[in-house]
Formats: structure tokens, C-alpha cells, sequence
């Protein structure tokens, strides 16, 4: 038996076609989907790249690890100090530490570790290959190290290999050679002109008057619009997103048609996932991953396991999980036992006997962008904000996701009642891992040095000048007043 992790990142699961969506942009991804199950609310932990990579291989909640943030003091996992022996405790809960311990060969071929000076993702892992262009590399790149690795290890049982595709993560710039995929097919069509003035009368990095970084275009983007002024921009931006997708997925295609010629297909599982979404207009944020919420954190995950799933094909499990319950299912499905000090709980069972049961509720973070917990139970979402990150976001917004899935509607002054619900399963929930970890809450952490490393109080004069020199000076006179302070809810957008 051999396993393939296939990280795709900022792939959304609503622009699949397995999961509905009405653009073809994912046909391998939906076969291996239809000879497989979909788990339709599974969600990261922490957001995004760092935390929520670290809480995958790592079984833990950012909570517990520290790894909250993309810089700062809670970037990296807890030193141990004097108790520390001769191996760490991290690596001792490692998830590629646990499958090798229980025979297993483990592989990854990613830029990650060096993007994100995230080498914990790499402990227990017998080798790590470097793909070399810290994610900036096409799936074009990346291929040539995954063929080769098939063809050198075909003949070795009980591998596991994790390999990331970055193809829908901005800049969008799949080649051209790739053509223009959906050059016919109309946008998405939630996105309306009511919605996109409302985001340009607005702010925040990437919104919709500058969608691809605060201050001005990047060289390289051969796709994408250079702002959302209207629905002709809508469909270029989204356009390149897509393209990223459907680019990644003939990857995938070329993976499952050399598994195949190895004569591996039937022997090896298939996962595919992301380590999170993306925002596109909701909440406005366009392109990038900086809320805690339905859109940044809920990822796809599609399970092909031969002897597991053959007779579930196509079945759609819609119980809560969270990205370290597959860890947890990995190792214990590979004959593993689990560390106690894991957060996650294996779904292993589902997949043996099809019946569903998820957690009853969920807490996801953000710390790279804004500092967020939010509460995902039943058709709900409440999004609780510590630190705005520069946007123009309330201290709390509640959704219904089933009739809301692009959060249009903030429902606090409306459902009182789903409010107090929601803030008491949260402050338990913290409460319970703090006492768990002994440790400060690495959140409040990350807003005592200045807020989230990419929209904090040492950018924010230049944040500011952006506003100012956009026509939005208003909205930079009450930042520089009420820095990092999400609003009482007078003046929001989103309220």
C-alpha cells in the first residue's frame, strides 16, 4: 500500500466541480472524487499557509504549538528550554515521525519549509526535496520531481509522499501556453455591482480597489485585472484563479496517468487537500487568505483508498472535522499510535464502515493578517475579531453559511441568541486549551508586538498613505485613531 498527499494551495472546494461549481475546472480532481468520498466540512485549524501547515504535521492546534502568525515570536513552534532531551517533543509528534515509526517511508517535494523558515514540517520525514522557488514555481516545475521520484521508488511498498502544486495561489501566472480555459464561461454570479461599490467605498489590503497588494501591480501577472471596478474585472480576476486550478488539476491528471503506467494506481491511496482557501470578494479581500472564517479556512478533502472506499464512491461525508483529524486518520490507519498530546481524532472508521459523525463544533483561527476565532457549528459562523489587520471589520459577524455562503449578511443584531451560544462555546474552548498548554494565548501574543505580521502598527502609516492617495482619506484618520481596534459596528460594512 502507498499514500499520495496532494497539497494544492488556496484551492477552495466551491470551485471544484465536485463540489458544484459550474466552471470545469477540476476534471481529474472530480474522477478521483467520484472513485473516492468528499468530506464537504472539513476545515484548517489555523490560517493560513505557516499555521495551518504546522498544525497538519504537526496534530496539534496553533493554540498548543504557538504557530500562529507568519512572523514574530509566534511563527515558530515553542522552544522546550532546559526540560528539552535528546530528541525534541516535537519531533516525537511529528506526523511523518509517527508514519515512519510505524514503517513507513516518507517523502515531500515542496518550496514550503524554505518559504516559511517552517522546518517543522519536515521533521520525520526520511527525505525533503526542495522544489527551489519558495512557491513562485508552476505545477510545470514541480511534475518533473514527482515523475521522477514515482520512477525511482516504484518498486518500494509503504511510501508516503507529500508533494504541493501552487498553481491557484496568486500571482496568477500559469503559462500561456495553457490558453484562456474560460474565456466563455461567465463569473460567479454573487459577486454583483451593488457589492463591489460597497467594497470600493470600503478598505483593506487586497479589496477591490487594489486586489493584488496593497500599493501597487507586481511585474509577472500575465493574468488577473489590475483592480475590481466592475463585473468585466470580476471575470478577468476570477478568470486567473480558476485557471490556476484547472492548471494544477492536469497535474494531477499526469500524476494519476503515471501511477498508472507503473502499474501503482490500484495500490495507492489518494488524498487531496489545501492547506486553505482563498477569498474572493467575501469580506472583501480579493486573492488572498486573511480571515478565520467559511472562505479561508474550509479546504477540500477527497479521499481515494483502495480496500477502503470502493464501495462509497462518490459519497459525501458533511460531519465537521479539522485538517488534524487527518492526521490522526493517517496514522492510525497505517497501524500508528496516536501521541496523547494530539488534537485530532481519526476518521478512520467513517472510511471502514460509512458512517459519518463530526465534531459538534468548531474553532478556527487567523494570525497572518488579522487576529481572529471564529465558531463554525450547525449552519452557523461567528467570527469574533481581536486585531482588524486594516480592515474594515466589526468585533463580531455572524453567518448563516447554508443560505449565506459568501457572508453577505451579518446576522449579530438579528440573532442575539445564536451570538451568546456562540461566544460561550468559544471563551470554553479557549479556556480549556490554555489550561491544557500552560502557555499565554499566542494570539494576544501576536497583537502585543503590533498585530499580524502582514497588516500591523509598522505598516500601517503606509497603509494609510495608500488610503489617502485612493481617494479613501476618512477611513485612514480613524485607522490612525483606533489602530488594529475592530469597530463597535457604527460605520462597518459588514454590519
Amino acid at each position: 500500500m502507498r499514500i499520495l498527499y496532494i497539497d494544492i494551495d488556496s484551492l477552495r472546494p466551491d470551485h471544484l466541480g465536485c463540489h458544484g461549481y459550474q466552471r470545469k475546472t477540476s476534471p481529474h480532481i472530480d474522477t478521483l472524487a467520484a472513485e473516492g468520498v468528499r468530506f464537504t466540512n472539513y476545515y484548517a485549524t489555523d490560517t493560513p499557509c505557516l499555521p495551518s501547515r504546522t498544525a497538519l504535521f504537526s496534530g496539534r492546534f496553533g493554540i498548543h504549538t504557538g504557530v500562529v502568525n507568519h512572523g514574530g515570536t509566534r511563527a515558530d513552534i515553542r522552544v522546550e528550554g532546559p526540560g528539552r532531551g535528546f530528541h525534541s517533543v516535537s519531533t516525537g509528534y511529528a506526523l511523518a515521525e509517527n508514519l515512519r515509526t510505524a514503517g513507513w517511508y516518507t517523502a515531500q517535494i515542496s518550496p514550503f519549509p524554505h518559504r516559511h523558515s517552517a522546518y517543522q514540517v519536515m521533521e520525520g520525514f526520511h527525505e525533503a526535496f526542495d522544489t527551489g522557488s519558495d512557491g513562485g514555481e508552476g505545477a510545470h516545475v514541480v511534475w518533473p520531481y514527482i515523475e521522477r521520484w514515482l520512477d525511482n521508488n516504484k518498486a518500494r511498498d509503504k511510501w508516503f509522499l507529500h508533494v504541493n502544486f501552487w498553481d491557484p495561489h496568486t500571482p496568477y501566472d500559469v503559462p500561456h501556453s495553457h490558453g484562456k480555459p474560460f474565456h466563455d464561461d461567465p463569473p460567479p454570479a454573487w459577486l454583483t455591482p451593488e457589492v463591489i461599490a460597497k467594497h470600493r467605498s470600503s478598505y483593506g489590503p487586497h479589496d477591490a480597489v487594489c486586489p493584488h497588494s496593497l500599493w501597487d501591480r507586481p511585474s509577472g501577472w500575465p493574468r488577473g485585472a489590475e483592480t475590481i471596478g466592475g463585473l468585466a474585472d470580476w471575470k478577468k480576476w476570477i478568470d486567473g484563479y480558476d485557471t490556476g486550478i484547472h492548471y494544477a488539476d492536469h497535474h494531477v491528471g499526469k500524476i494519476v496517468a503515471k501511477l498508472k503506467s507503473l502499474g501503482l494506481y490500484e495500490d495507492t491511496a489518494i488524498i487531496v487537500s489545501a492547506d486553505h482557501g482563498e477569498n474572493h470578494g467575501e469580506l472583501n479581500v480579493y486573492g488572498d487568505h486573511q480571515t478565520a472564517d467559511e472562505i479561508c479556512n474550509k479546504v477540500p478533502l477527497i479521499v481515494r483508498w483502495p480496500g477502503l472506499t470502493d464501495d462509497k464512491r462518490g459519497k459525501a461525508f458533511d460531519g465537521l472535522r479539522y485538517n488534524i483529524d487527518l492526521a490522526a486518520t493517517l496514522v492510525d490507519l497505517c497501524g500508528g499510535k496516536q501521541p496523547a498530546c494530539w488534537d485530532g481524532a481519526s476518521f478512520g472508521g467513517v472510511l471502514k464502515t460509512g458512517a459519518d459523525a463530526g465534531r459538534p463544533f468548531l474553532v478556527i483561527s487567523q494570525g497572518a493578517w488579522s487576529c481572529q476565532r471564529s465558531v463554525r457549528w450547525s449552519d452557523y459562523l461567528l467570527i469574533r475579531t481581536y486585531h482588524n489587520g486594516h480592515k474594515d471589520f466589526p468585533s463580531l459577524m455572524l453567518f448563516d453559511v447554508k443560505n449565506d455562503p459568501h457572508e453577505q449578511r451579518n446576522l449579530v443584531s438579528a440573532r442575539p441568541d445564536l451570538v451568546g451560544h456562540s461566544l460561550r462555546i468559544l471563551d470554553g474552548w479557549v479556556a480549556e486549551q490554555l489550561t491544557r498548554s500552560g502557555h499565554p494565548d499566542p494570539l494576544f501574543q501576536v497583537i502585543a508586538e503590533g498585530g499580524p505580521l502582514h497588516a500591523n502598527t509598522r505598516g500601517l502609516p503606509r497603509f494609510c498613505e495608500y488610503l489617502r492617495t485612493t481617494g479613501r482619506a476618512h477611513h485612514a484618520v480613524w485607522l490612525e485613531k483606533n489602530d488594529g481596534r475592530p469597530r463597535d459596528g457604527a460605520g462597518s460594512i459588514f454590519e
